[in-house]
């Protein structure tokens, strides 16, 4: 790194040359920085400005470059792909009907401690939609999966199927009734790395994504600390090497502890994660409101508070990197799901045929961009080797991740409760779609998978998951401009 110290400024008003020490002999940059210093507040001011302000560029530009550990892929070949090419396409795919009403139940219990009660600050509140304004094709169940005339087919068989069962079901006890649901149950959960919401809970409301953007709400705190130090300490498989994010006088040790790649890739996905929601946040910040006309922005003190080296323990560059890794890894998840929308038969069903088909031919045209990315993460190197192992290793993986999912309910904030709700449903449909190649690979053409299925709910949540990762690296690209030019 490049560290800069300048010489106090005498009396009379001479200035002295700085010294300029190259600990990275790679970075040929001279940087002049001037400090008044007329009181002692200023002294400190300027001391913290001349420890952090030449890690500015550096740490979030300089050193964020290059190939990305455990793949094959550089930050600026995501860079250029994503803020070229995918983020347009998908600023505009967010904003169709199909893809804007995300189905919620943002009243669900902690299941790990006792609520300590929501945050009151207003910026915290979800305004949920009314029913009359979601199109009739969502609000009718025929989700996404196929066109109308196949769903009114397997309407007919699910009900002579009912039939045969209830027939069936009538001669058992109560008991078994019970193991039969629970079975179905299971069977279903199998394939899910999240809690999912019960959609025909009362509780369960539309939410317009639209009108409540992932911003800065204020929510911080006990409750907010609980969260993530929960996620990071008991769900998750973090090598001890890595410095707490919640406590500051933790040790860190050097190596990563024999992680295997699985679990490496475990801690790097929420790593991410949270980077991403960091970004969101300080570049979504209330930086004024007067009479009740807020004013939403960038803050680059907010950022590198973040992610500054020398307020994170020179964690910041690596959790950026991270945020690029949980990046390709839902993009690899879009370009191996593709064919899965490609078949005719499955409609992204609103009603409205004209908006459908074209909100089909947008989504398509971003998969197949998605499928011309030349650096893919391989994840065919995961759980290999000993079949045992790998099977239990990958199932310890799903659970850990789901517990995460169920974590997100304890969050206080409705608004930030509502977008970790989706991201981290967003992330575990991009994990299911990895995990079943073989089914999707044997989907048919015309006729629904009973191996392979996604919920309109899984689509919506990996579509705005996607556009979250897609919008933070976007803005990261906008922070650089910004600290460039502040030097």
């Amino acid at each position: 790194m490049l560290f800069v110290s300048a010489m106090d400024i005498n009396k009379q008003g001479k200035q002295k040359r700085m010294k300029v020490n190259h600990v990275i002999p790679m970075l040929l940059v001279m940087i002049t920085l001037a400090y008044p210093s007329r009181q002692n507040m200023e002294k400190a001011e300027r001391e913290a400005e001349k420890k952090s302000g030449p890690f500015l560029e550096q740490s979030c530009g300089c050193h964020l470059t290059g190939v990305l550990d455990d793949c094959f892929c550089d930050v600026e070949s995501i860079d250029v792909f994503n803020n070229y090419k995918i983020f347009p396409k998908l600023q505009k795919l967010q904003e169709r009907d199909y893809f804007r009403y995300y189905k919620v139940n943002l009243k669900r219990p902690c299941p790990f401690w006792p609520d300590d009660g929501h945050c009151s600050i207003k910026d915290c509140h979800v305004e949920p939609c009314p029913e009359s304004k979601v199109p009739l094709g969502i609000k009718s169940g025929n989700y996404n999966k196929y066109s109308q005339e196949a769903n009114h087919e397997d309407d007919l068989e699910d009900c002579e199927q009912s039939n045969k069962l209830g027939a069936v079901n009538s001669t058992l006890s109560n008991q078994s009734k019970e193991a039969f649901i629970d079975w179905a149950r299971y069977d279903d959960a199998q394939d899910h790395f999240c809690e999912l919401d019960d959609e025909t809970s009362p509780e369960v409301q539309y939410v317009d994504l639209l009108l409540n953007p992932e911003r800065y709400t204020g929510y911080k705190g006990p409750s907010a600390w609980r969260v993530w130090n929960s996620i990071y300490e008991e769900n998750c498989f973090k090598p001890r090497s890595v410095y707490r994010p919640l406590n500051p006088l933790a040790p860190t040790i050097s190596g990563d502890n024999g992680l295997c790649l699985e679990k490496r890739v475990f801690y790097r996905l929420i790593s991410g994660l949270h980077a991403s929601i960091n970004l969101h946040l300080s570049a979504k910040y209330i930086l004024e409101d007067t009479w009740g006309n807020p004013r939403w922005g960038p803050n680059t003190k907010e950022f590198n508070l973040r992610f500054h080296p020398a307020y994170t323990k020179g964690e910041g560059p690596r959790r950026l990197k991270n945020l690029y890794f949980l990046y390709l890894i839902e993009l690899r998840a879009l370009s191996k799901v593709a064919s899965y929308f490609e078949r005719s038969i499955v409609d992204l069903y609103t009603g409205n045929m004209e908006e459908d088909a074209a909100t089909k031919n947008l989504l398509l045209d971003i998969l197949t961009d998605t499928k011309s990315f030349p650096m893919h993460f391989d994840e065919k190197s995961m759980f290999a080797g000993n079949k045992k192992e790998a099977r239990s290793l990958k199932e310890e993986f799903r659970l850990h991740f789901k517990n995460i999912s169920r974590i997100m309910d304890c969050v206080g904030c409705d608004k930030c409760r509502l977008w970790g709700k989706l991201q981290t449903q967003g992330l575990g449909t991009a994990l299911k779609i990895l995990f079943s190649e073989k089914e999707i690979q044997s989907l048919p053409e015309n006729s629904p998978s009973k191996g392979f299925q996604l919920t309109r709910q899984e689509i919506v949540a990996l579509i705005n998951a996607f556009g979250r990762l897609s919008t933070s690296i976007k803005e990261l690209q906008n922070f650089k401009y910004l600290l460039h030019d502040n030097r």
